[in-house]
């Protein structure tokens, strides 16, 4: 196997980017959901209940900062990490603080969604940790990501979910999972029971199975929010009162310092 896709999501809901390499830090990848929305009083915001954050866009910055953009932005607004801002309280997950990105990015967000929110940045990851019922252990730490540091989805199982979805369906595209890592595959869904992973030279241990939430309904280049792929996922994948489609997956590094990982790279499972 190799990998065949590497993407980001610099801001958690907002549309993610495809690169050809990419740092593995314990957290997850560099530059990936270490930003988040909002409302004033820190309750999360995410494309589940605002579709249309999936069409703003975020460049990650060698410094941490972003380029963000919107349908029809002539020009991206640049938005510096908030080193010594005062810490707000969010209602994230094990994440009790972030720090606000500052007005001009909170009236540059709130226009665009047409409501009032607030760009905040996590500035330490090994804070939140990975929740041990998500495969995580003592000292393992989480971007803004909702359960684990990577998600990793198989092309050979997206096919065989393409396969089992109605004919007047089109082909689902494997954004629709969010997923970090993307490989050619195995046989279908033999991803759920490895339980190491090597990518290029690093090695991952497996968390858990993904389990789906509508998000995955909403059309990444419309919009739109239909019935696929949960309707054909409760068919076909469907156990604990959920449906389930990739896996996540947790750095095993030593250290903190990082190692990259590239498109083309062999995979091997185990």
């Amino acid at each position: 196997m190799q990998v065949t896709r590497l993407r980001v999501y610099p801001v958690k809901s907002f549309a993610g980017r495809d690169v050809t390499s990419a740092v593995v830090r314990p957290w997850g990848l560099e530059g990936d959901r270490r930003w988040g929305v909002v409302e004033p009083d820190g309750t999360p915001v995410t494309a589940r209940e605002r579709n249309a954050l999936l069409g703003l866009t975020a460049e990650p910055l060698a410094d941490g900062g972003l380029l963000l953009a919107g349908p029809g932005d002539a020009e991206p607004l640049r938005v510096d990490p908030p080193f010594g801002a005062a810490p707000i309280p969010v209602g994230h997950s094990r994440q009790r603080e972030a720090l606000p990105a500052g007005d001009e990015a909170d009236a540059w967000l709130s226009e665009r969604m047409r409501m009032p929110l607030r760009l905040v940045w996590q500035p330490d990851p090994l804070q939140r940790p990975v929740n041990p019922t998500h495969g995580g252990l003592t000292g393992e730490g989480l971007s803004l990501a909702d359960a684990g540091p990577l998600l990793l989805a198989s092309e050979s199982s997206l096919a065989q979910l393409n396969a089992w979805t109605p004919d007047d369906v089109p082909p689902l595209d494997v954004v629709r999972f969010r997923p970090n890592v993307v490989v050619d595959g195995d046989e279908p869904f033999a991803e759920d029971s490895w339980r190491r992973v090597r990518i290029g030279g690093v090695r991952f241990r497996f968390g858990e199975v993904c389990d789906r939430c509508v998000m995955t309904t909403i059309d990444p280049d419309t919009l739109a929010r239909g019935k696929e792929p949960i309707r054909t996922l409760a068919t076909h994948r469907k156990w604990d009162g959920a449906t389930w489609f990739g896996v996540r997956l947790i750095p095993e590094l030593d250290g903190d310092a990082g190692a990259r990982i590239a498109v083309g790279d062999e995979v091997t499972a185990d």
